[in-house]
């Protein structure tokens, strides 16, 4: 069971490795590099307990109030979630003592839930196969999700860093 204070070590370090993932993603929009539309993400999710899964084309789908709200308060939770399945891996002491290789790991192998769930079930298909650069976006989620793993340990060791 975890101490009230591993919980929310989790939940700063979740919040952290999300936040690097955005400033990431900010930097590839300064670039002019398309990039997740979180209200995108909102809608899929908001359709959900509608009985709606999966949809031809989300974008196409009807707009739900507050979808962007909804996408980056689902992209923040399930960062949370990542945080805390590497600890459930790693074990709490890894919160004090992070190592690298297991965080990135996790980031890399993360990018499943987009090929696999998020962009079939939002209509680009298993690994963005339907979209008009299919490679392009893959290697893209890669980036992402390995910036993503590069900040779990990088919003553990901050944390030790402030609260040693």
């Amino acid at each position: 069971m975890l101490h009230p204070h591993e919980f929310a070590q989790i939940v700063v370090v979740g919040i952290g490795a999300t936040a690097v993932m955005d400033a990431w993603l900010a930097l590839l929009v300064r670039l002019g590099v398309p990039t997740t539309s979180f209200a995108l993400v909102g809608r899929w999710v908001a359709h959900i307990p509608r009985g709606r899964f999966a949809h031809s084309a989300i974008a196409k789908a009807e707009p739900v109030a507050f979808e962007l709200v909804l996408g980056w308060v689902t992209h923040y939770a399930i960062g949370i979630a990542y945080a805390g399945l590497l600890v459930a891996v790693q074990g709490v002491a890894w919160l004090d003592s992070p190592t690298f290789l297991p965080a990135l790991a996790l980031g890399v192998v993360s990018v499943a839930a987009p090929w696999f769930v998020m962009q079939p079930a939002m209509g680009a298909g298993f690994a963005a196969r339907k979209t008009p650069a299919p490679l392009t976006n893959r290697v893209r989620s890669l980036a992402n999700h390995t910036v993503f793993g590069f900040g779990l340990f990088l919003a553990a060791v901050a944390i030790n860093w402030v609260n040693p």
